[in-house]
Order: structure tokens, then sequence, then C-alpha cells
């Protein structure tokens, strides 16, 4: 069966799977819909926040940024594991035993403000819409290559499956569907990596293959990825170029970007006790760490083919699979000197684009891998994106309907009254994202890194100094967010986007990139925190009691 066929088939049964757990799992409260009525076990709630942690920037575009990178790529591998450590040790359990629906609920209740608890709404429905944004752009790239049909159809037809499984089942819905996509995307992510691990050195275990000969036994694998870069004008492989202080900023400001994405921490606001938080962190860890150890063998067998393939080849013998990735705009062929052949140099006369998020997606067809193959891994892309989609769409809608309805403007509003403009709400967000997915800012996980850095900079303080720092008041948390995210936004408009004036990477400050420079404005968050704390109002007492109370374990 052709590539094609073997997606409908793939795509249709996964999809399927989907709309039968929503209808399965519908829900009838808000608690149900919000925290999947705080009852689902460590195993699952850990497999489907695996999913839900590990979306399109994991699964499409991290390998493929690696693949171009190189060791430069590193710091996303190491800033968002590492990010998942800090947010399962130093923050989950701790925000469980609080017990509320969402972060902003929790930054409200902590700093006992209704103005902290709208700064925090309004933060996480930007980290939320630049986040599904990224998301949004994996599906349309799946649905165009593989379905054969236009992004804008393919963005549409993604949406609603998820408005679906999410309006119905709530968070209760989502989370045994994302129990489902981490098994689609973590296969559909290692089948093809063990093909082409036997295929290009014989070891069927790619994160050993990685560090192997390859199958001639005449040169190690990353050694001669080395000398194919070094040939075409790119820097070695294994060299970085990025600075210091660039590498070591973007890393932290993924790390406290991680453990600040409220789309992640409400998933521990799902686990029946505190013990359960924990060990679903963990769970999930290991179910991570199978996908980010595997990433950089995928970068070098993605990176390694594509320069053997295409790299002075005449465009008349090109491949059939160049010419059908051609067709979605993703990869582009401009003959300068007019000779018909494929000039991929790092110099002006380079005649070869290649988007970053092609890599994972077309390696099984490059490598010429069976069609099933192919099609699993447009599957498994689609399944890493709605999961991640549907997490971000439910924080969306909580933020509306139960932090700003029920919370703010509307108290007295009924439970049924809740659930419908919870709905409602749903609806709107998938809309916003799906207008992000047509007309989509950036690759995936430039995008989705802005998210993080944009986490960083509002939430992660505000949580850290509402657990272990009793004495920060309200003043001091409003303005430091206030502070942080307003700085992040400037500088994410004016070097990412050329707003104010925009600016070269020569004109960063501090060297520092957008990507990283969420660790700047975290740090800056502190600072105007602690000063404005030190000329304002004590914390009261009774909220100093609710802070040791949540820090105390639950045994005592």
């Amino acid at each position: 069966m052709s590539i094609q066929s073997w997606t409908y088939i793939l795509v249709g049964i996964t999809f399927s799977i989907y709309i039968a757990i929503a209808i399965w799992s519908r829900v009838q409260s808000t608690r149900e819909f919000y925290v999947a009525g705080g009852g689902v076990g460590a195993w699952a709630n850990g497999m489907a926040t695996a999913a839900d942690w590990m979306s399109a920037a994991s699964f499409i575009s991290m390998a493929g940024i690696i693949s171009f990178a190189g060791y430069d790529g590193a710091v996303y591998l190491m800033g968002w594991t590492g990010g998942y450590v800090l947010l399962a040790l130093l923050l989950a359990p701790y925000l469980r035993k609080f017990g509320k629906f969402t972060v902003p609920e929790f930054i409200g209740d902590r700093y006992y403000s209704n103005n902290a608890r709208l700064v925090a709404v309004f933060c996480a429905l930007l980290v939320s819409f630049t986040y599904v944004a990224g998301q949004m752009r994996g599906v349309g790239i799946v649905f165009s290559r593989f379905l054969e049909v236009d992004i804008n159809t393919g963005v549409i037809i993604g949406m609603l499956i998820v408005l679906f499984y999410a309006v119905l089942g709530g968070m209760k819905g989502i989370t045994y569907t994302q129990v489902a996509q981490y098994c689609v995307l973590i296969f559909a992510f290692m089948v093809p990596a063990i093909f082409i691990s036997i295929q290009m050195t014989g070891n069927p275990i790619p994160q050993l293959g990685f560090g192997s000969e390859i199958s001639d036994g005449s040169t190690y694998l990353l050694e001669k990825l080395d000398n194919l870069n070094v040939e075409l004008g790119f820097n070695k492989y294994t060299d970085n170029t990025k600075p210091l202080i660039d590498i070591f900023a973007i890393t932290l400001a993924l790390m406290v970007g991680t453990a600040g994405l409220p789309h992640v921490i409400v998933r521990f606001f799902t686990v029946k006790k505190v013990a359960d938080a924990r060990k679903s962190a963990g769970i999930a860890l290991l179910l991570i760490a199978i996908l980010y150890t595997t990433a950089p063998a995928v970068a070098a067998f993605a990176r390694t083919n594509l320069l053997e393939t295409i790299s002075t080849k005449s465009y008349s013998d090109i491949p059939q699979w160049f010419k059908k990735w051609e067709n979605t705009g993703l990869i582009k062929f401009d003959d300068l000197d007019n000779d018909g052949m494929i000039d991929y140099t790092n110099d002006d006369f380079n005649e070869l684009y290649v988007d970053r998020d092609i890599m994972v997606l077309a390696n099984p067809e490059i490598a010429n891998l069976p069609n099933w193959v192919v099609a699993l891994v447009a599957a498994g892309g689609l399944a890493a994106a709605l999961s991640t989609a549907a997490g971000l769409l439910l924080v969306i809608s909580a933020s509306v309907s139960h932090d700003l309805i029920k919370r703010v403007y509307y108290p007295e509003i009924s439970e049924k009254g809740e659930l419908v403009a919870a709905r409602i709400s749903a609806f709107f967000a998938v809309c916003v994202a799906g207008y992000f997915g047509i007309n989509p800012p950036g690759f995936v996980a430039a995008v989705v890194a802005l998210a993080f850095g944009l986490a960083a900079a509002s939430f992660f303080p505000a949580i850290v100094m509402g657990i272990f720092y009793k004495k920060m008041n309200k003043e001091g948390a409003i303005c430091g967010m206030l502070a942080g995210i307003g700085i992040m936004l400037f500088y994410m408009l004016k070097f990412k986007f050329d707003f104010f004036g925009g600016g070269s990477s020569e004109d960063y400050w501090f060297g520092i990139s957008p990507e990283g420079f969420g660790s700047v404005a975290m740090i800056l968050n502190f600072i105007v925190s602690f000063v404005v704390m030190k000329f304002t109002s004590p914390t009261p007492k009774k909220i100093k009691d609710i802070v040791d109370n949540i820090r105390i374990p639950e045994y005592e």
C-alpha cells in the first residue's frame, strides 16, 4: 500500500481511539472537567504527563534542531529534561497538597489577591497560546505532507478532534486520551529510529548506534557526519558555536520555564494524593527519557541521510520523497547557477532550503523504510501535537471559566453554569489555536522555546516563593510577575518579531538570544518581588500558616 493509504488507516485508527475514550470518559462536574475528579492513578498520570509534556516540539522539531545545530542543539535536551526534574522534585508535591484546580488559582489564593489572580490568568493565556501555536504548526505539517490535504484543512480537522474530546471529557477525557497518545508517539518515534540504527550501524539500540561505527566499518557515525559538514562549508557537527553565556541562559530558561508551565503543573492536581504526585513525576521522567535519549541519534541519522541523499546531486535524479516535501514548501531548490545540480553549502550560493521541522518526519522516507513505518511517524507526530494542544486548551478554558468567571466576576455561578462556560471557553480557544496553526509564527521548537521563556519570566518565581518563602506578599509577587513578563515580551517582540526597531544577534543584551532571555527576566522578577516586598505590608499570618501546612509531609 502507498504511504497515503497507510497514513489514512493509522491516523483513522488512532483518531477513533481518541474519540471513543472521550465518549467513555465524558464528565458531568467541574471537578472532573478541571482535574479528572482527582482520582487518576500514578501510572496513568505519569503516561499522560509524558504525552502532555512531549509536544510537537519534542517529537517533530527537537531532533530537527539538533540535526542542524549539532552540539549547540544540546541546550534543548539539557533544558527540557533538567526542567522536568526541577518540577518533579521542587514543586509538584507541594502544589498537589495545596489542592487547587489551576496555577492562577494557586497564585490568587497564596497571594490573597484577585489582582494576583488576574495577572496569573494573563500570563497563563499568553504562555498557552504561544505554546499552542507550535503544536498547530506541527499538525499542519503532518496533514499537508502525509494526507496531502491543504494545511488549513489539516489544522481544522486536528482542532475538531481536540475540541471533541477536550469539551466532552475535560481533564478526565484528556488524561486517558493522552495515555493512548503516549503509546502511539513513543512507538512511532522508536520504530524508525531502531530501523535506521540497524541500517546505518548494525546496532538495534539507537542510543548505542549514535556512537558506533557505520556498517562498512570505515569510520564512526559522528566522524563521518563531521566530515560531511566540513566538506559543505558547515561547522563540525560536534563543535559548539554559541557563546557560553547564551548556552547557559537558554538551558536555564528552558529548565525554569518547564517548571512553570501551567498545563504540566495541572497534571499533578489530578492524582489521588501527594505520594501519587511524586510517583507519577518519576514515572513520567522515565517515559520521557526514552524519547530524549533517542533524539540525538535520530538527529545524526537524519542529517547524515539528508547530506548523502541530495547534496551535489542532479535535480532530475532526486528521489520521490523530495518532490513530495517540495509540494509543502518545507524544502525548496533554487537553481542559482542553472546547472541542474543541487548545491547545498554554507555560503551565498546555497541552493537548498530545508525546514528543520521535516527532519524527523522525512527521515524514514529518506532511509527507504517501509511505507507503514513512514505512516506511523505521521500518526505519532499528530499524537504528540494533539496531546499537548489538548492540555493547553484546558488551561485556557479553566483560566477563563474558573479563575475569571467563578473566582472574580461571577462567584455565585452554578456548577452547571461554570461547566458550560468552560466548554464555551474551550471552543473559542480552539478557534484562536486554529488561527495560529493556519498562520504559524515560526518553526515549532523556536515558538515553544519562547513559551518556556514566558513561563520562566512569570510563573516560576511566583510559585517558588509561594511555596518556600512565606514572607512574600501580594504586592511583591504582582510587581515581580509584571516586570518579568513585561521585559520578556519586549525582548521577544524586538528581536524575534522586529517590533520596536528590531535588531540583529549582534545587538542582543548580554549576548543572550530571545530563547534564553527568560532566565534574565526570571532574575528580574525575583529582584523586583523582594524589593517591593520590603516596602509594603507583610503577609497575613493565616497565609503563612497555609504555606507551612503545604510543606508538612502528608502523614504528619
